[in-house]
């Protein structure tokens, strides 16, 4: 199989991270900062390690990196868990539903209000001001995914954090897309909240996320319970991390992750990761330059860009693309990618699209089939 889905998670995993989740659970799997036994103390020991590295990899004071489930726990965590009643928040016309749907529940609650900022991937300056124009008295956030999960666009980071400062607004990013590739040094670059998949440019296991943010920044506790500390107060801890991390975190994902992030360093870290990506997507993109009948969504990628391109077969749902890809031993993601935004931004909603999104992985020779097969799909339609 030809894995062309990383924007939805990576894979293969590097062998050292599916090594280190196995000796986890076979070798130490006792419940971290619950015991006071060996077993215990080196499942303790894993977990902290892991929280040193993300703290050196995003700058971020250790005792403010989060674990959660995923991505998605992190920006609902972040949103319902520093948002007060009144706050207004902006967002790009890109995001993800994992930022839409949470801001448009508390929205329809009367909690916060949001405004969605147009984006011009060839004009940073542009969809800066765009954001700009949508700042009220009340606004309280920036909240922006780094790069689309759809089309691979990058937002202008340096400029919105920039204008957050200017205005003394936090400045939240969804670094689903980003992280592992694009660095953040949240200190230098004015950067309160990071919110990230362990499962993606991480190369961790599935159920693994993170959330980190700044002394600037209170994150109130969505769920309550056992911590590991203060057992005999009936209220949650407020130390961090404790008062996030309610429950037994994942043991045997946190060492698989802190493998992927020993694997990252071991390849160059991330700018060796994104040469290398944006490398097979050159040769992707003039391959699929050359089909006739498609139309590729390449205008979206700017200068800088994100391994994941979307395209359609002009006349064709893009489901039935994906299937006929699927037949070939292609794996592709096709339809709306869980982001009604950034499909209606680009008017595709009717038929979706068809995501292509090559990992560290993946070599010249298999985009290379996959454009053959794709011309022989286009063609076929052709009328």
């Amino acid at each position: 199989m030809i894995y062309l889905d990383n924007a939805a998670t990576s894979f293969p995993k590097p062998p050292s991270v599916v090594n280190a989740s196995a000796n986890a659970m076979r070798f130490f799997g006792a419940n971290p900062g619950r015991g006071g036994h060996k077993l215990s103390a080196k499942a303790g020991e894993t977990v902290f390690e892991c929280r040193e590295k993300l703290s050196e990899m995003f700058s971020c004071d250790v005792e403010r990196v989060i674990f959660t489930l995923n991505c998605t726990h992190s920006l609902n965590t972040a949103i319902k868990g520093i948002l007060k009643k009144g706050d207004h928040v902006i967002i790009s016309a890109l995001e993800h539903n994992s930022v839409l749907r949470p801001l448009e529940t508390l929205q329809r609650r009367g909690m916060i209000t949001y405004d969605v900022a147009a984006v011009n991937p060839n004009d940073d300056e542009e969809t800066a001001k765009n954001f700009e124009r949508l700042i009220r008295k009340n606004t309280r956030m920036i909240l922006c995914t780094y790069a689309s999960n759809v089309f691979g666009t990058v937002l202008p980071v340096k400029k919105l954090s920039s204008l957050c400062k200017r205005y003394g607004l936090l400045f939240a990013l969804d670094c689903a897309q980003s992280a592992g590739i694009f660095p953040v040094d949240m200190k230098k670059d004015g950067v309160d909240i990071v919110c990230a998949p362990g499962h993606k440019g991480l190369f961790g296991p599935m159920g693994t996320g993170v959330l980190l943010f700044s002394e600037r920044v209170t994150v109130e506790s969505l769920i309550q319970g056992g911590t590991g500390s203060l057992s005999l107060q009936k209220s949650q801890p407020e130390i961090y991390p404790d008062s996030l991390e309610s429950g037994t975190v994942n043991l045997p994902g946190i060492a698989g992750l802190s493998a992927g992030l020993d694997f990252i360093k071991s390849v160059g870290g991330e700018k060796a990761i994104h040469e290398r990506e944006t490398y097979i997507m050159n040769i992707l993109k003039e391959d699929l330059g050359a089909i006739k009948n498609i139309t590729v969504f390449e205008k979206m990628h700017g200068k800088i860009f994100a391994p994941t391109l979307s395209f359609f077969v002009n006349g064709v749902h893009s489901e039935q693309t994906a299937d006929e890809l699927d037949e070939k031993n292609i794996a592709v993601r096709a339809g709306y990618h869980c982001s009604y935004l950034a499909h209606n931004f680009l008017k595709t909603t009717r038929s979706g699209t068809v995501r292509v999104s090559p990992g560290y992985f993946t070599t010249k020779e298999e985009v290379k089939f996959f454009a053959f097969c794709l011309n022989k799909i286009a063609m076929s339609r052709k009328i």
